[in-house]
């Protein structure tokens, strides 16, 4: 016992004291909780228990988006732990906190950053896997970007966990995902991967649920399988590159006929909508020019008819008069009359001979 605290005792206490050596010997040890009081052993069994609490930690607290799994002397509990204050009995007992949340795991060749959401120092829920690695159907070697979400289901945490263990994900997800893979892209060849994408991802995604679905008591339950890339042989790559250049030299050859041919159309309905006006227009011209010969033969027919013998002698003797009356101006005309009036009358000018006549003889 340390010094101070004998010298208290002895304060407390020197008649004892002093008897106990007088005496010539004894024991001089005593009790130091004596004095304490009635309380001092459920002080001393509080501390006690504070630091094997401290020590041994017979509790754990079980987070949201987890379940515990306890394990009573090796043998796992069938029924989980919800989130909460959970206590267990040291070296007998222990429980087990398993991530429910949903979690990722790809399959690239693409380097990132680092993965996971470690805050327990136990599993992350995002994880990396190299590439998948395929055969084509013709042999060619074809890298298959993949991401997969997926989580452990709560109720069958503590069966899935005994029976796959700790690396269930390796078990479950990985070997069905590279499995289901590789069985689907070896249909095709590797020219035809892209082309058909889709159909390729829809189908690792049906088996990848069908194949994990298929497992006992179906411990996890696969959310999504999406496709990323196709990673195909550089020399395939430069083929496939050189094709669609074609078929877009092709589709744009194509458009330019198309192009043509609805110019040349184009031009066509032009040039006929032309002719049909020239015909439409030559057509009103001779309907035009027939009317008025239609209308003048009429006319004439009208007047045809109109006409008389007294009619036309009157019209001479019209004509006949106006002649006189010109012989009065001019004496030297001649004037040729035409019997009937069917011809018309001629009027000559004498005057202009006789000056050349004489003009000659001089």
């Amino acid at each position: 016992m340390p010094a101070d605290m004998n010298d208290y005792f002895k304060k407390k206490k020197p008649a004892n004291n002093n008897n106990n050596n007088n005496g010539g010997g004894g024991n001089n040890f005593e009790n130091p909780l004596g004095n304490m009081g009635k309380g001092a052993p459920w002080i001393v069994g509080i501390i006690a228990i504070a630091l094997a609490m401290f020590i041994l930690k017979p509790f754990t607290i079980i987070n949201s988006g987890e379940v515990g799994i306890k394990i009573n002397t090796g043998k796992f509990e069938a029924k989980p732990l919800s989130a909460g204050l959970h206590f267990f009995i040291p070296v007998l007992q222990k429980i087990i906190p398993v991530n429910t949340r949903i979690r990722l795991i790809t399959y690239s060749n693409v380097n990132t950053g680092a993965l996971g959401d470690n805050y327990r120092g136990l599993e992350g829920g995002l994880r990396r896997n190299p590439a998948i690695t395929v055969l084509d159907k013709r042999g060619l070697t074809v890298n298959i970007d993949i991401a997969v979400q997926y989580r452990l289901k709560a109720e069958q945490a503590p069966a899935t966990i005994e029976k796959w263990g700790s690396s269930w994900e390796e078990k479950i997800i990985n070997s069905k995902v590279r499995e289901v893979v590789r069985d689907v892209v070896g249909q095709y060849t590797a020219e035809q991967l892209p082309e058909m994408r889709n159909e390729i991802a829809a189908s690792i995604e049906v088996k990848v649920k069908e194949s994990v679905d298929t497992l006992e008591n179906q411990p996890v339950v696969l959310e999504s399988v999406e496709l990323r890339t196709i990673n195909l042989p550089p020399k395939i790559k430069d083929q496939i590159e050189k094709v669609q250049i074609a078929k877009q030299d092709v589709t744009i050859a194509v458009q330019e006929k198309a192009k043509a041919i609805q110019q040349a159309l184009r031009a066509a309905e032009v040039a006929k909508g032309e002719a049909e006006k020239n015909r439409i227009e030559a057509q009103g011209e001779a309907d035009k020019i027939r009317i008025e010969a239609e209308e003048q033969a009429k006319a004439n027919t009208l007047i045809s008819r109109s006409l008389t013998r007294e009619l036309l002698e009157l019209e001479q003797i019209k004509t006949q008069g106006k002649f006189n009356e010109a012989l009065k101006v001019n004496k030297d005309a001649q004037i040729f009359l035409t019997p009937g009036g069917a011809v018309p009358n001629i009027w000559v000018d004498a005057k202009g001979r006789q000056q050349q006549r004489l003009m000659g003889a001089q």
